[in-house]
């Protein structure tokens, strides 16, 4: 996916520098008053930039006020199946959010990409998406295999008697960011996995099992539970967590007023 970094402001080049560490490929613009600190082109104005380079990339992530964006944007729309995906970020690195081609063009997944880039909260508002409740925590031993966490995750859903229709998000301790198999694992059910961090996880407040095996491998009080319950609004436990060969798997429900 080719990407490009936008920014107006100061704050949003110090965003820029954390998002390239995750996408070392993307191109980086940034406006000729947002100040210094990160090789990219500078531009005078947003809407004439967005004019020169919509078409050019697979997808644009802005780092700056949503109005500023929605302007910019005005008068290059197509369809949501040729135009590219558009993610927005707030300057505090708060919310990430998919603003453009959320399910044809790929922003839902992009602003989770960019949401554990940096500990964002993703926000995804296509209806498809937002409809599922259900959040699954994952913690595994290093390198199981996709198909030993599939088997994991299909037995949790049977237990909780739940359908993997309805999975929102999987959810990991970001010192799992790059296991292949839990990447695979989540992919192949359709669903982004957010990644929290491990001092978000420390904190938590919420009722969670601990595991003393977990904090002895990796310095954290537990991984599937408290993943599973940081990483969505409103959630409660609906399975507290099994093993099964080196998985762990809890299932969390979001508990939203308008969705029952």
């Amino acid at each position: 996916m080719k990407i490009a970094f936008i920014t107006l402001s100061k704050e949003g080049v110090a965003l820029m520098r954390m998002l390239k560490q995750a996408f070392p490929e993307a191109d980086a613009y940034a406006h000729k008053i947002a100040g210094a600190g990160i090789e990219c082109e500078r531009f005078e104005s947003v809407v004439e930039l967005t004019k020169r380079i919509f078409t050019q990339y697979d997808g644009l992530v802005y780092i700056a006020p949503c109005g500023a964006v929605v302007r910019a944007l005005a008068g290059n729309l197509v369809s949501k199946k040729t135009d590219p995906a558009v993610a927005l970020m707030d300057v505090g690195g708060r919310h990430a959010i998919s603003l453009l081609s959320g399910h044809e063009g790929g922003a839902n997944d992009l602003a989770v990409m960019i949401a554990n880039a940096v500990g964002a909260e993703p926000v995804i508002t296509t209806t498809t998406e937002a409809v599922k409740s259900l959040i699954v925590g994952v913690g595994c031993k290093k390198d199981k295999s996709k198909e030993d966490i599939e088997k994991a995750i299909n037995a949790a859903l049977d237990k909780a008697g739940a359908d993997s229709c309805d999975i929102r998000f999987f959810a990991s301790a970001d010192i799992k960011s790059n296991e292949r198999g839990l990447i695979e694992a989540a992919k192949s059910f359709g669903a982004p996995i957010r990644f929290i961090s491990s001092e978000e996880i420390r904190n938590c407040v919420r009722e969670f099992e601990e595991s003393e095996f977990v904090k002895s491998k990796v310095n954290l009080p537990a991984v599937a539970e408290p993943s599973a319950l940081l990483a969505g609004r409103r959630t409660s436990l609906i399975l507290r967590r099994i093993k099964l060969n080196g998985v762990t798997v809890a299932i969390a429900k979001e508990n939203c007023p308008s969705l029952g």
